[in-house]
């Protein structure tokens, strides 16, 4: 017997009256996601994969059957009180499939009428590290099929776009990321006496610092850097403890050697670059626009504005040590 549809509205629209913001190999999340959207409902997901970027051909993606209502599409969902949209996408990913996944490339965003409100969703890649499926509610299948087959499958045009969204970045695959994050808000100059390099986190930097931990888990760091300024180091600490690891504090990577040895500066990036894998470097606020330009300038990806808000993320991604993409990040704190 055919399972009953629901009749309460859900995503039949998605497909009339739709909004993709996925042009460009630089994207962007504001503090406010849904700034300007009238009666928001906020989501996030990924395109999951598995195979060997190399070679295309041994690439699968995920795609999942949801029983409630007899659809196939990407795993997403609805963000929770006291998350930012990088948490969101892990743990719906994690609820929906029980896979593990790290997430990659940022491919944008896409909205669409559910009813009178307008759903906004956040899509990454996301490469699947372990975990195991068994169907649930919201998800009685998953199958993984190749890019083609996928296409074919997903029930909507906007994730069939989506997903060849998701195979035009596998193409240009990153060797090497590395999370650039600007210290979180510190005690004002002005109101600290002594060594500017010891003026400490502020009440919100701390809370900055600490959600900061579950944004920066979600792209597996395995190295974590910080400029000189107790600020820098502090910001970084929760992570350190939440990962069990060290942080490598090198002035290089800080204001004052920007503005007297650029030179400096620049090769201290360029090597955590050449080290691959991903990487977090806590810096300030006058090197991180400035090396991000010079970055630019030098890569495969033009960026004109570029700001770094306290506590924000700049996820940049290389490919053989040259920039080809770039997300920013503008806050680590909960979005509702």
């Amino acid at each position: 017997m055919a399972k009953k549809k629901s009749r309460t509205p859900h995503e039949v629209d998605k497909d009339r009256g739709n909004t993709l913001a996925m042009t460009g190999r630089l994207q962007k999340i504001p503090r406010d996601p849904a700034d300007g959207v009238r009666r928001p409902t906020l989501a996030a997901g990924a395109v999951l994969w598995r195979g060997d970027l190399a070679d295309l051909s041994t690439v699968e993606v995920g795609v999942i059957h949801r029983p409630h209502y007899d659809d196939w599409s990407l795993a997403k969902g609805k963000v929770d009180p006291a998350e930012s949209i990088v948490s969101t996408a892990i743990r719906e990913i994690s609820e929906e499939t029980g896979y593990e996944v790290v997430l990659g490339k940022l491919l944008g965003k896409v909205m669409y009428p559910v009813g009178d409100r307008t759903k906004v969703v956040y899509y990454w890649t996301g490469r699947v590290l372990g975990g195991t499926f068994t169907p649930n509610d919201e998800v009685d299948e998953l199958r993984w099929l190749p890019i083609d087959e996928a296409v074919e499958l997903l029930s909507y045009e906007v994730d069939r776009q989506v997903l060849r969204k998701a195979e035009k970045r596998f193409r240009l695959p990153a060797t090497s990321r590395v999370l650039y994050v600007r210290h979180a808000r510190a005690h004002e100059r002005g109101s600290f006496t002594g060594d500017d390099n010891l003026r400490p986190l502020d009440k919100k930097g701390r809370r900055q610092a600490e959600m900061l931990v579950p944004l920066l888990e979600a792209f597996k760091p395995q190295r974590l850097y910080s400029a000189l300024p107790d600020r820098c180091q502090t910001t970084l600490a929760p992570l350190a403890d939440e990962l069990g690891m060290t942080v490598t504090v090198d002035a290089d990577f800080g204001d004052e050697s920007w503005l007297e040895d650029t030179d400096a500066a620049k090769q201290a990036f360029t090597d955590v670059v050449a080290e691959g894998g991903v990487s977090v470097i806590c810096s300030q606020g006058d090197t991180i626009p400035g090396m991000i330009a010079w970055l630019s300038e030098n890569g495969r990806l033009p960026i004109d504005e570029i700001t770094a808000k306290k506590a924000s993320v700049w996820v940049l991604s290389f490919n053989n040590e040259q920039l080809t993409g770039a997300d920013y990040l503008a806050s680590p704190l909960p979005v509702v």
